[in-house]
This record gives C-alpha cells, structure tokens and sequence, in this order.
C-alpha cells in the first residue's frame, strides 16, 4: 500500500475526476462514489485513522460527526450546482486531518465533533450535487464512507500500536497529498 501513494500524489487529477457520476443514481454508483474520488478516500480514511489515534469517545464521534454532516448536505446538494466552496473544504479536510494526526491534537471532544461534520457536510455537497438524490444513492455513499471510516480506524490501530512516529509520519503525508491535490 505505501508504493501506491507516490504514484497517487503523481496523479493529481484523479481526485476530483470522479468520471461517470452526473446525475448518478442506484446504490452501486453511491457506493463507489466515495471511492473513486481521491480526495475522499484520503480524507475518509484519514477520518478513520484520526478517531482510532484519539480513542476514546472520539472513535465514535469523529466518525459519527462526519457522517452526519454528509448526510445532511448530501440531501442538501442533491440537484445543486457543484460548489467551489465544498471542494475547497474538501481539500482543507485533507490537510487538517493530516496536521491532526501528525501533531496528535487533544482537542475538546465537541470541537473535533463540528469539524469532522463540517468536513462531512463538504464531501457530503459534493456527493449529493452529482447524484440524483435516489434513497439507493444516498446509502451507498453512506455505506461506503462509513467502511472508509472502518477501514481507517483498523489501519490507524494497526499502526499506532506499532509505531507512534510512523503514525505521525502518516499524518505528514496525508496533509502532503492534501497540498498536491489542491495545487493539482
């Protein structure tokens, strides 16, 4: 898996790509949604990643707030116009998530809560204003995000109980890609 991330920060355009999805309806197209998109699979994982290096409530507040907040404006976004906004948030999820999980910031529960849904809502925008707004849609991208956050969270156990630097290592590299995406 680390092999791959030098050929992804080479392949900048991919993250907003997203080929095939306007107007996309039907559980499987919601489901690969998030997965196709490398700025969501970075930041969801990242999600994942950052409540299992936190603990506590957090593993289930980070992730909780995120889906929430995707929710919400994916119902929002369904039908919208792509907002510039939304994948500037996008970006800035990445990046911040990474800083996060680099610099092991304690913050108040409630505070990682809101931005975990602030970033949910951006990817959620964005997820909801390329599909047609169809319930299958809506929990494929539900699904899929929620097995990001999953994966993350083993991935981020898995490595922090080995390793605390390269855990915070990964942190850097995630708020690299964040900055590659955004000058991709």
């Amino acid at each position: 898996m680390r092999f791959l991330l030098p050929v992804f920060l080479l392949l900048p355009g991919l993250a907003m790509a997203h080929p095939g999805h306007d107007g996309a309806d039907g559980f499987a197209s919601g489901l690969a949604h998030p997965l196709l998109g490398l700025d969501h699979l970075i930041a969801m994982i990242a999600v994942g990643v950052l409540a299992a290096l936190l603990g506590g409530h957090a593993r289930l507040a980070v992730p909780g707030g995120f889906l929430a907040g995707m929710l919400v404006f994916g119902l929002i976004g369904v039908g919208g116009a792509e907002s510039a906004l939304a994948e500037h948030i996008i970006i800035a999820s990445i990046i911040l998530l990474g800083v996060a999980i680099a610099l092991v910031m304690r913050l108040p529960l409630a505070m990682l809560a809101a931005f975990a849904a602030l970033f949910g809502a951006a990817h959620g925008y964005a997820h909801g204003s390329e599909g047609s707004g169809e319930l299958g849609y809506l929990l494929g991208f539900m699904l899929a995000t929620a097995a990001l956050h999953g994966a993350g969270y083993a991935l981020g156990g898995w490595v922090a109980a080995r390793s605390r630097l390269v855990m915070r290592s990964s942190g850097a590299v995630i708020s690299l890609a964040g900055i590659a995406l955004a000058f991709g």
